[in-house]
C-alpha cells in the first residue's frame, strides 16, 4: 500500500504527496557487455556477477572488469560467492569495482562479516528452515535473500517455493528469489510483499544467455503490481 504524507510551510497549504513502496530488482548471472546495457535501461536496480566456477553463468576477474565499465550511474553492481575460498574474495575485491557482496552457500556470519563490505546472505527454503532466526544470526546483513532449496545446487534452478510459507515479518529486508519468470512475478510481489526481487535463468534463453524482451517484461511485471497497490 502507498503512503501517504501532508507537506506544507507553517501557515500554508500543505500538498498531499503519496509515496509509493517500489521493489528494487535485481538481475543476476550477467556474462556479456550487451546484457549489462538491457538490464540498466529497462531499469534494474542492481546487476550480479557471478562468481562460482561451477555456474554457467560464472565470470573471470577480467571478463568482470569489462563488464562493470558498462554501468551506469545508480545500478548497484553486486558480487556473487558460494563457499568460496577467502583468496578468490580477496582477488576479486582489489580488483572489480564491487559495492555489495552476496553469500550463496554455507558461510557463516564471521565469514561474511570479515571483508569489512556491505552484504546480503542466501537463506535456501526447505522443509524446517527458520528464516527469523536465519536472519537474526546475519545482524551485519543488508537483507535476507531467500532461495528454493535444491540439493547440492545453490542456486539459479528455476524452481519456485511456496511464498505463502515466508514469515510476515523478518528482522532484515527480504529478497525474494528462486523460480520467478515474467508470468509469475506481479503474483510473487503481491503475495510475499519483498523489498527486492532477484532472477537469473528466468529471463533467460539458456543457461547464461539472458533474453532482453523477457527482462524488460519481468521488470515491466514488477513495476505493474507495485503501481496497482499504489
Amino acid at each position: 500500500m502507498a503512503d501517504s504524507h501532508l507537506v506544507g510551510s507553517a501557515g500554508g497549504p500543505g500538498v498531499l504527496i503519496f509515496m509509493m513502496q517500489r521493489t528494487r530488482i535485481k538481475i543476476c548471472g550477467l556474462t556479456r557487455s550487451e546484457e549489462v546495457d538491457w538490464v540498466a535501461r529497462a531499469g534494474a536496480d542492481a546487476l550480479g556477477l557471478v562468481f562460482h566456477p561451477a555456474s554457467p553463468r560464472h565470470v573471470s576477474i577480467v571478463q568482470a572488469q569489462a563488464l562493470l565499465r558498462h554501468v551506469p550511474p545508480f545500478v548497484t553492481a553486486v558480487g556473487l560467492f558460494v563457499d568460496a575460498p577467502p583468496t578468490l574474495i580477496e582477488a576479486v575485491l582489489e580488483q572489480v569495482p564491487l559495492q555489495l557482496l552476496q553469500f550463496h552457500g554455507a558461510e557463516t556470519p564471521a565469514q561474511c562479516d570479515q571483508w569489512q563490505m556491505p552484504y546480503i546472505k542466501v537463506a535456501h527454503m526447505r522443509p524446517g528452515t527458520d528464516l527469523v532466526q536465519y536472519a537474526r544470526n546475519y545482524p551485519r546483513a543488508q537483507a535476507l535473500l531467500v532461495d528454493t532449496w535444491v540439493n547440492g545446487v545453490p542456486g539459479g534452478t528455476g524452481t519456485v517455493f511456496d511464498w505463502q510459507q515466508l514469515p510476515q515479518q523478518l528482522p532484515l529486508p527480504l529478497i525474494l528469489s528462486g523460480g520467478l519468470t515474467p508470468e509469475n512475478v506481479s503474483q510473487a510481489v503481491r503475495l510475499a510483499h519483498p523489498w527486492a526481487v532477484d532472477v537469473s535463468s528466468g529471463v533467460e534463453r539458456q543457461p547464461g544467455c539472458k533474453d532482453p524482451h523477457k527482462i524488460a517484461r519481468f521488470i515491466q511485471g514488477v513495476r505493474n503490481e507495485d503501481l496497482r497497490h499504489a
